[in-house]
């Protein structure tokens, strides 16, 4: 008896390739690809970090993707900010190997530091969404002489189930897909503010075709907002990182359907640090870089130029 197989349709993907439709969609000047190399750093036996390492000068900031996300969720906001720069794909994320499991912030922070370390050791500020901006945060508690000035992106350590559970929906959904329509499919449901041809983008940055064309998240399959991190005395305590914190603070949040900081949060931040700066983004939900990249990149290069 015959067998029949299913003819696999192959999606070409260049990493590099992409640049110019960011820089169509968000209005952006375009003379040609930008300069990004990726970088690999060894943090463990047999474990290394990746990183896109964005111009040729000394990179300027340090960029933390969010939870199931990639350090390509930036690329907007650095071709907007033209400067240089690190975007660091997290342990377990991106191309960065997994570490073995369970998995704390200040380990993490670990790894980040090494990578900052090798590619980034003068860089004015770190700037963390999410997942990025409590790993930056654990960064300034155990290696402060790297955070010159922080940029914490929708995010504060008050961040609870309640507040993430669209995030979580969404990255506890299917380990694999069919085909690119499926994935794709899913990846609009969840983000309905977004261009289709940006979540194509950040699909093909973030997914890996398989053998027999199904799909899956390059990140580790994760449970809980943040990953293995789960919401609980990890985050919160770091409202004393906060704090202690005697170096520039800007809280970047969005005020559309989708952000996990609050009123309140934002009154907390301001509470234990006075002289900390806030900037609500019009159109932006949590993934503030995703949202409105151009109007983040212009609140970073005003608080750390």
């Amino acid at each position: 008896m015959a067998v029949l197989s299913r003819a696999v349709t192959r999606v070409d993907y260049d990493e590099f390739g992409l640049f110019h439709e960011n820089a169509e969609e968000f209005g952006l000047p375009y003379d040609g690809p930008p300069t990004v190399r990726r970088e690999a750093v060894d943090v463990a036996p047999g474990r290394r970090l990746s990183a896109l390492v964005w111009g040729t000068g000394d990179p300027e900031l340090v960029l933390l993707h969010g939870g199931a996300q990639n350090a390509h969720t930036w690329d907007t906001v650095a071709l907007a900010l033209d400067r240089p720069l690190v975007a660091v794909d997290l342990p377990g994320h991106g191309h960065s190997d997994d570490p073995a499991r369970p998995r704390s912030l200040a380990q993490d922070a670990a790894d980040v530091a090494a990578a900052v370390r090798a590619l980034a050791p003068r860089a004015h500020a770190v700037v963390g969404m999410s997942l990025g901006g409590l790993t930056a945060l654990a960064l300034a508690a155990h290696d402060p002489e790297l955070v010159r000035s922080l940029v914490l992106v929708d995010i504060t350590p008050t961040v609870t189930a309640a507040k993430a559970a669209a995030i979580t929906a969404f990255v506890d959904g299917p380990a694999s897909f069919a085909d690119f329509d499926e994935i794709l499919a899913r990846t609009i449901e969840h983000n309905p503010t977004r261009s289709v041809s940006s979540l194509r983008r950040g699909i093909l940055h973030n997914a890996a075709q398989q053998a027999d064309g199904s799909w899956i998240w390059r990140y580790a399959r994760q449970r809980g907002p943040g990953g293995d991190h789960q919401i609980g005395p990890d985050f919160a305590g770091q409202w004393e990182t906060i704090s202690g914190l005697t170096v520039p603070l800007l809280l970047v949040r969005g005020i559309a359907v989708g952000s996990v900081v609050d009123d309140d949060d934002e009154a907390e931040m301001l509470r234990r640090q006075p002289d900390a700066e806030v900037a609500r983004v019009d159109g932006a939900g949590h993934s503030v870089q995703g949202d409105q990249p151009v109007a983040l990149a212009r609140l970073i290069d005003q608080f750390a130029p």
